[in-house]
């Protein structure tokens, strides 16, 4: 990998056209360290809210003698917001299955208020995480999500962080009107 310090001057002195040079070499490292958060919280805002920052401190940056200086500090800024992210969160993703069949009814006949619950949250689900989520249950399991990412115009990693935020969102808002997943799960 060349040595994206290069741009460095630039960036200090705040030219712009120098930064997205800078930008388009160091953004797919900095995704790929966020890589093992994907599944519990949004790494595509954390991407852009690192990125943003090292713009905002680039002119304070210090280098240390070593190649790509900015690019270690933008994943150190990166996975110290995951990081943060996970605990202010808490996040804990529910399982696929379990929403699925919270969905899905079942021989003993529906129950209507459950039903109401999953739904309104369902339809509260931002417009990505609920074409995702939607794409999912529709297709049954019947196809996989490389098809129903392409299908939705999305990248595989994209339309797995929209379902994984889906899925923890739905969850969250049903927690919120009293639902047990894992009691209306065991019922």
């Amino acid at each position: 990998m060349t040595d994206l310090d290069v741009y460095l001057a630039a960036i200090v002195a705040g030219d712009t056209r120098m930064f997205g040079c800078w930008l388009a070499g160091a953004e797919p490292t900095v995704r790929a360290s966020l890589r093992s958060f994907a599944a519990a919280i949004d790494v595509e805002a954390i991407l852009q809210e690192s990125l943003l920052r090292v713009w905002q401190v680039a002119a304070r940056f210090e280098p240390d003698g070593r190649a790509n200086g900015l690019l270690r500090l933008a994943i150190r800024i990166a996975r110290n917001l995951a990081v943060s992210e996970v605990r202010r969160t808490r996040a804990t993703p529910v399982e696929a299955e379990s929403l699925e069949t919270a969905l899905a009814i079942d021989g003993r006949g529906p129950d209507p208020m459950l039903r109401r619950a999953i739904v309104a949250c369902r339809d509260a689900l931002p417009a990505k995480p609920r074409q995702a989520f939607d794409a999912r249950i529709d297709s049954g399991g019947g196809r996989d999500d490389t098809e129903l990412a392409e299908s939705l115009n999305m990248r595989l990693n994209t339309f797995l962080q929209n379902f994984t935020r889906a899925r923890q969102m739905l969850a969250d808002c049903l927690r919120k009107k009293g639902v047990d997943i894992d009691q209306e799960l065991r019922a």
